[in-house]
């Protein structure tokens, strides 16, 4: 049995409504960077990602077969800005729960003689704990999300809640969390699909 974390955690990656969802920890391959996300070094480190989990997925059959999760990625500046030069970003690929750091780092070993282009060290293998959050699919293109997350947050507020959003650069903090359900490169941009997700805690919690 192939083993698709979208269907057995339906409720993590499918939100045609606002929800709130109780996010666990989970493990994923990271990239840290900066800037616009059409920019080079953006798909440099997507392209990294993907190449390490694709190495880890072939190797590994023998223990669990599953399809690679979506990309994912976490925002700490410059969201909704018309300036992306000023974006802060940490690019994320989930991985099941056997990838240990031995496990990641024969991945990088084995993408190295394959593809000596990249630079591994940009990748690291981090646990990340979200907790509560509220989230909600957003259809269409990237630069109209701010009505959906200004729902999202009305949303959040009905239900007694209130964004938590710690804004530290690249330390896996609780931010502005999106999941990229479909390949821009391959969808029209009115039918891109993106969940996404903010951190909330009790209106009024310090």
């Amino acid at each position: 049995m192939i083993i698709d974390f979208k269907k057995t955690q339906k409720a993590l990656y499918h939100s045609p409504k606002h929800s709130v969802v109780d996010v666990p920890k989970m493990t994923f391959a990271v990239a840290n960077g900066a800037g616009d996300p059409k920019s080079a070094d953006f798909q440099t480190a997507v392209e990294t990602l993907y190449a390490l989990s694709y190495s880890i997925k072939m190797s590994s059959k023998a223990v669990m077969e599953y399809v690679v999760p979506p990309l994912e990625g976490l925002w700490w500046a410059g969201c909704g800005s018309a300036d992306k030069s000023k974006y802060l970003w940490s690019i994320m690929l989930r991985q099941p729960d056997f990838v240990t750091d031995e496990v990641f780092e024969r991945a990088k070993a084995a993408v190295a003689k394959k593809k000596p282009h990249l630079d591994l060290s940009l990748a690291a293998l981090k646990q990340y704990e979200e907790g509560l959050c509220a989230q909600v699919m957003h259809i269409g293109p990237y630069d109209d999300e701010p009505s959906t997350i200004a729902g999202l947050e009305q949303f959040a507020k009905s239900q007694g809640y209130e964004f938590d959003v710690e804004n530290k650069a690249h330390a896996m903090s609780r931010c502005h969390h999106e999941i990229y359900l479909n390949e821009p490169r391959k969808v029209a941009a009115d039918k891109l699909k993106t969940i996404i997700r903010y951190p909330i805690r009790n209106a009024g919690e310090a």
